[in-house]
C-alpha cells in the first residue's frame, strides 16, 4: 500500500512539474551511468596496460601552445605510462573512448525510452545523437589537456603512484562526465522532442 502511494505520488509530482520530473530522471541515469564509467574505465585500462598500446603515441589535432611552449593536442596521449611520466600511449585513449561509447549506448537507451518516452525513428535519433557524443567528446578532450595533468601529479604526489592514479582517474572520469550531463540534457530534448512530433 506504501509502496502504491510512493508511485501515485510521483505520477501527480510528473503530471503537476513534468519538466522538473524530466531532469530529475535524467539526472538519476545520468548517475547511474556515472557509476558505470567510474567502474569501466580502470577494468578497460588496467587490460590495456598489459598491451604495447601503452608505448603508442597518440597525440593528434594540434590546435596551439601549451605555456611552455610545446604543442597542445586536442588528444594528449603521450606514449608511455602514466606513472613513468607519458600520457598512457594508446592505451588510455582507447579506454577513455571505449568506456564513453559504452555508457552512452546505454544511456542513449534509457534516457530515450524512460526519460523522454520517444518512440518514433531510432535511427535518425541515434545518428544525431551520435553526431552529438562526438562533437561533445571532442571539446571534452580539448578541455581534459588543461587539467588532467596537474590532476594526475597533484594525486600521485600526494598518494603515491598507484593509488593517486587511480583517485586521478576516477576524478578525470568524473569531471568528463559532469561536462557531458549539462551539454547533453539540452540536446537529446531537442532530438527526442523533434521524433515525438514527427510521430
Amino acid at each position: 500500500m506504501e509502496e502504491r502511494n510512493k508511485i501515485g505520488l510521483w505520477m501527480r509530482f510528473q503530471e503537476n512539474h513534468p519538466e522538473i520530473a524530466q531532469f530529475l530522471v535524467f539526472f538519476i541515469i545520468s548517475n547511474g551511468v556515472t557509476v558505470l564509467q567510474m567502474v569501466l574505465m580502470p577494468v578497460i585500462k588496467y587490460g590495456f596496460s598489459f598491451t604495447s598500446l601503452v608505448s603508442t603515441n597518440f597525440q593528434v589535432l594540434p590546435i596551439g601552445h601549451n605555456l611552455d611552449g610545446s604543442v597542445y593536442y586536442v588528444f594528449d596521449y603521450a606514449s608511455g605510462s602514466i606513472a613513468s611520466g607519458g600520457g598512457g600511449g594508446l592505451a588510455y585513449f582507447l579506454a577513455v573512448e571505449i568506456t564513453l561509447f559504452v555508457a552512452q549506448v546505454i544511456n542513449f537507451f534509457l534516457q530515450r525510452n524512460v526519460t523522454f518516452k520517444s518512440n518514433t525513428n531510432i535511427a535518425k535519433s541515434a545518428f544525431w545523437y551520435f553526431i552529438a557524443w562526438v562533437i561533445i567528446s571532442i571539446g571534452a578532450a580539448a578541455l581534459q589537456g588543461i587539467y588532467k595533468t596537474p590532476i594526475y601529479d597533484f594525486f600521485m604526489n600526494l598518494l603515491g603512484k598507484g593509488t593517486g592514479m587511480t583517485v586521478a582517474d576516477l576524478i578525470t572520469m568524473l569531471i568528463n562526465c559532469v561536462i557531458s550531463f549539462w551539454v547533453f540534457f539540452p540536446i537529446m530534448k531537442i532530438i527526442f522532442k523533434e521524433n515525438k512530433e514527427e510521430s
